[in-house]
Formats: structure tokens, sequence, C-alpha cells
């Protein structure tokens, strides 16, 4: 898992939610058994994907935007100070990167990503296109609908802060997740605006360091929200 703790690991497919499972059968078979499973990965998938990927390439989707707004009860918080994680939400585009899995590894990636992101069974699976130096290609990735019980409506910087500052789960904090995440974007020459923008409003607030500002300045923006 890359040095990462591994979600994986006290969890069994029989142990997930009857539509989780539902989602996974749906889901088996339809990609392209001689090319191998592809994932667009927006968040953690970009910095700890927990498999080794055959091939990796910069992507694009439109008609979605990451946004951190589903909240956390496990990972990357509690029950008495839920904590949030990311979700792709409707409208917009998002830059991440497209992961391809070898085609003997494919099966077995699907089912660990199965025990890593649908054990709640917040997310909703979804093939979206992603635009790459290939072409466009499809991705399987993991959106929220806005009236998922998880989905956060509400989120003013006051109560981002207050997150921020004492969220904690089984991997960690909210604020480590979102700073990985905006430092493994840049490893890719990306940027994501709202994200950044919520790392300086931690660092202004003593919260952690502030983000460097050289690397800030190398790429433009990679997730516009709708509107």
């Amino acid at each position: 898992m890359h040095g990462q703790p591994d979600p994986t690991a006290d969890c069994r497919l029989c142990d997930l939610p009857a539509h989780s499972l539902a989602a996974l059968e749906q889901c088996r078979g339809q990609w392209d058994r001689r090319r191998g499973l592809l994932l667009f990965g927006y968040g953690s998938l970009i910095w700890n994907p927990g498999f080794a990927p055959a091939q990796v390439l910069p992507a694009e989707v439109v008609g979605y935007h990451r946004a951190l707004r589903l909240r956390s009860l496990v990972n990357r918080g509690n029950p008495a100070q839920p904590g949030l994680v990311l979700a792709l939400l409707p409208g917009g585009r998002c830059r991440g990167l497209l992961l391809r899995a070898a085609p003997e590894n494919s099966a077995a990636v699907l089912e660990r990503l199965w025990l890593r992101e649908m054990v709640v069974g917040s997310y909703t699976p979804r093939w979206v296109r992603c635009r790459t130096a290939e072409g466009m290609l499809p991705g399987l990735c993991f959106t929220l609908s806005r009236r998922s019980p998880g989905f956060v409506a509400e989120l003013g910087d006051e109560r981002l802060l207050h997150i921020l500052r004492h969220a904690h789960g089984r991997y960690g904090t909210t604020l480590d997740y979102l700073i990985r995440t905006c430092e493994g974007l840049r490893a890719h020459g990306m940027r994501d605006a709202e994200l950044e923008r919520q790392w300086r409003l931690a660092a202004r607030h003593g919260l952690c360091a502030p983000p460097h500002a050289t690397a800030m300045a190398s790429a433009g923006p990679t997730a516009t929200p709708p509107g």
C-alpha cells in the first residue's frame, strides 16, 4: 500500500452492504479484459492507489468536479467528530489520473477497490469518459449524489476549519488527506484551486505549514465547480 495503511485489511466482500455488492456485480465484466481495468483517480487513488498500475495517464473528466463533501465517520473522522473525504459531484470538470490495472490483476484490484471505497456504500460507482493523450477512454470512478445521506451540503470556512482542526479517524486526519491530495496532484503537474485555497486557509490558522509558493504556480486549476 505504498507505506500507507491498508483500508481493506479488516474487511471482506461479504461484509459490504447489499447495494454495494449489487454495484460490484454490475461493474464486473464491464471493462476490456484484454487491456485491463481503468480507474479514474481524483483523490487518494492519486497518492495511494493500493496497487501497482500498469499505466498512468493524466486525464480530464467533464461533467463532474472534485469536492471535499463526503462525511467520514471511520477513515478520516469518527462519530463524535466526523471528518471529510473527496467525492465527484455533478457539474464542472476535474483533472486527475487514469490508472490501468494489468489484465491479470484487474479482478483482484476491483475487489480491493470495493473493500476500500464501498464499505459504507455512499458512493455511486460510474463509468465516465476520460480525455487523455491516447484519446477518450472509459474510467471507473466513485461519484456522490447530493441526495446521499453522506453528502455535506453546507461547508463554510468556519465549519471546515473546525473539521480540519479536530477530525481524526482510523487512517489519519482530514487535514492530512487534504494536503496529500494537493501534493499528489502537484507531483503530476496539476493543481486544484479550491483544495489549494482550503490548504492555505488551514495554514493561515496555524494548522499546518503553508503550501510552497513556487509549486503552486506551476500549473493551472484542475477542478472547476459548476456556476
